[in-house]
């Protein structure tokens, strides 16, 4: 397989992909895990950090999940000096109401939470990255991505990641230079198979997982790929 870089979505980390099958570079999206935080978020800032950690940058293939997904499709325009061949963008949210991004906004401006122990960092880690009951809550997903200081724990996750706003689908899948793919699990309530399919001439519904797919079903994701 080409190069394959995979991203995973607001709220959780790398260590998301550590159960993928194949080879691959999964990094840090800024302000997330180990990854620097950003003076501000939007998609473009997103991927040029993603682009500068890339060792390879030609014959690139890239899944991403949720915001991930649309950073794959930032990174296929041709902007960030990374030729991309295709793009498997899973699980993106492609309808925002006034009332969403409202939501975010608020999130976004929120101070830093702490919480007195780890288990109940680990607890709000797994809620906002959708992770619940489908990781282990002592595994490494959960580890890299809480942080303690001075006996209190918090996110690593910086909040105002929340504020990256409502991508322009058909601008991206437009300007994409590479193969595009949207994809979804059959149960996820981010999005449906009427709005892809609106946006969209290649789309594949995944029986039976949600909107962790990937982790769900790691194979079946990945043989979207092939």
């Amino acid at each position: 397989m080409a190069n394959l870089v995979l991203l995973h979505g607001l709220g959780a980390n790398a260590r998301v992909w550590d159960t993928w099958p194949d080879a691959h570079h999964a990094p840090d999206l800024p302000g997330h895990g180990s990854a620097s935080p950003l003076p501000s978020y939007d998609f473009a800032a997103m991927a040029e950090a993603v682009a500068a950690d890339l060792a390879v940058r030609r014959d690139v293939v890239v899944l991403g999940h949720s915001l991930g997904g649309v950073l794959a499709l930032e990174l296929a325009s041709g902007r960030y000096d990374v030729t991309v061949s295709r793009v498997v963008a899973l699980g993106v949210k492609v309808t925002w109401t006034a009332d969403d991004l409202g939501r975010a906004k608020a999130l976004a401006g929120k101070p830093v939470a702490w919480f007195d122990t780890c288990d109940e960092a680990a607890a709000r880690f797994l809620k906002v990255s959708g992770l619940l009951g489908l990781v282990d809550p002592a595994g490494a997903v959960v580890d890299h991505g809480i942080v303690e200081q001075d006996g209190r724990w918090r996110l690593a996750m910086d909040p105002g990641t929340f504020g990256v706003g409502a991508p322009d689908m058909p601008a991206l899948i437009a300007a994409s230079q590479a193969e595009v793919v949207l994809a979804r699990g059959e149960r996820d309530p981010m999005n449906s198979d009427a709005e892809l399919h609106a946006l969209h001439d290649q789309v594949v519904t995944l029986p039976g997982l949600g909107h962790n797919a990937q982790v769900e079903d790691p194979a079946a994701v990945a043989a979207l790929l092939r």
